[in-house]
């Protein structure tokens, strides 16, 4: 059911007008993607790093997914989210959006990021490559209440983010971005009120905390002073007690533009084998 709710909403969802993500194909062949999948992840103690670099010969050691994605991107922040939170070690490919490179094209014809490449399959849609990484694995259990979360989530990739995108960029849409503020502020309301246990679903994180609060950061950071001065504590301590998290620090670290032939950049939350 929740496969099925998601591919019909991907025809309505909007794309991030800053940095082109949100596309809606599953796939090359457009069939569903294969559930199930194992990756085995390598150990090593003591680092606390999400990402690292090898050299190109750890390939040969086993085949990985590889993410194409923007650190600035709230479309490729909810990915990179679940693929942390899922224990999954992916093959990491920061993309400049300005002059993107030609196998990252090829990989994804709407030239959007996140994008996922899984051997001649492509996600490259970021909901639906968090649930492709909790399908694997998830150890938090963010799946739990998710017919909820779909609806929260329609809500913040639909009518909220597009109203986020007509405030931010009112010059580009000739809006008037305090009707548009306006607009956005009604479900950041909702939210807050829902926020009063702690999570949107309750006293525990979920699926949609983690897919909406990329986006809630970008609207706070259009205005941080009027922002901070709306009458929303809930939504106001979830949003700091995230962006103060060693799991946002995690996901956002900085990593070099990719270019083909680059030594590769694992990201995931074990760092690879010493001596590779």
């Amino acid at each position: 059911m929740a496969t099925s709710k998601w591919r019909s909403l991907h025809f309505k969802l909007g794309i991030c007008k800053r940095c082109a993500c949100g596309a809606s194909i599953l796939s090359p062949s457009g069939g569903a993607l294969p559930r199930g999948r194992v990756f085995l992840p390598i150990r090593k103690g003591g680092s606390k790093s999400l990402g690292r670099t090898v050299s190109n010969d750890y390939l040969n050691l086993m085949s990985r997914p590889v993410l194409y994605s923007f650190r600035r991107c709230p479309y490729a922040m909810r990915a990179r989210l679940a693929i942390a939170a899922s224990g999954v070690e992916v093959e990491l490919r920061e993309i400049l959006l300005r002059d993107k490179a030609q196998e990252f094209l090829e990989t994804s014809p709407s030239g959007t990021v996140p994008s996922l490449k899984l051997g001649n399959r492509v996600i490259d849609e970021s909901f639906d490559i968090m649930l492709w990484a909790l399908e694997q694995s998830d150890p938090e259990n963010w799946l739990h209440g998710t017919h909820m979360s779909f609806d929260l989530i329609e809500t913040c990739d639909g009518p909220f983010k597009t109203a986020l995108d007509r405030y931010k960029y009112h010059t580009r849409y000739k809006a008037d971005p305090n009707v548009e503020r306006a607009i956005a502020s009604e479900h950041l309301h909702e939210w807050n009120l829902k926020l009063g246990a702690g999570w949107l679903q309750g006293n525990k994180a979920s699926l949609a905390d983690y897919a909406i609060l990329p986006f809630v950061r970008q609207f706070a950071n259009v205005d941080r002073d009027w922002f901070e001065a709306q009458p929303w504590t809930n939504l106001h301590r979830w949003l700091a007690a995230f962006v103060e998290s060693s799991r946002f620090a995690a996901i956002m670290q900085k990593y070099p533009v990719w270019k083909p032939g680059d030594a590769i950049t694992l990201f995931g939350p074990r760092p690879v084998l010493e001596n590779t």
